[in-house]
């Protein structure tokens, strides 16, 4: 699977759906990010299953700024609608597919037990 360009108007349903969403933040002049690109589209064509998007924080920077995006690249991914995992710098492969193993191997159950003690916790 190939990677998609996401802006404003698709990111919500993009990152709300089921399974999990890799988000790449990024921009044209910046160089890690540049370094990083390969990795990340070379990804995409081994988890088929898995959204691969990018967000270009040039074209995108009101969508950028609602994210808390301070640095590129900066990757986030997402396992049914929920963020479990932001991080900015450039992954080498080998980080890259340590996170995308870690994403799967979550207990959304669990992380969404913990989300509802948070926010019951916060209302309180």
């Amino acid at each position: 699977m190939t990677t998609v360009n996401l802006t404003e108007a698709e990111f919500e349903a993009t990152v709300r759906a089921e399974g999990i969403v890799l988000i790449d933040w990024w921009a044209s002049w910046c160089g890690p990010c540049r370094m990083f690109a390969p990795v990340f589209e070379a990804a995409s064509e081994q988890h088929p299953d898995v959204v691969f998007a990018k967000v270009d924080t040039e074209k995108e920077q009101g969508l950028a700024a609602a994210a808390g995006i301070m640095s590129i690249p900066t990757l986030m991914a997402f396992r049914d609608g929920v963020l479990v995992f932001s991080q900015p710098g450039a992954l080498p492969a080998a980080a890259l597919e340590q996170v995308i193993a870690a994403v799967r191997d979550l207990d959304m159950d669990e992380v969404h037990r913990q989300l509802e003690e948070r926010r019951t916790a916060q209302s309180a």
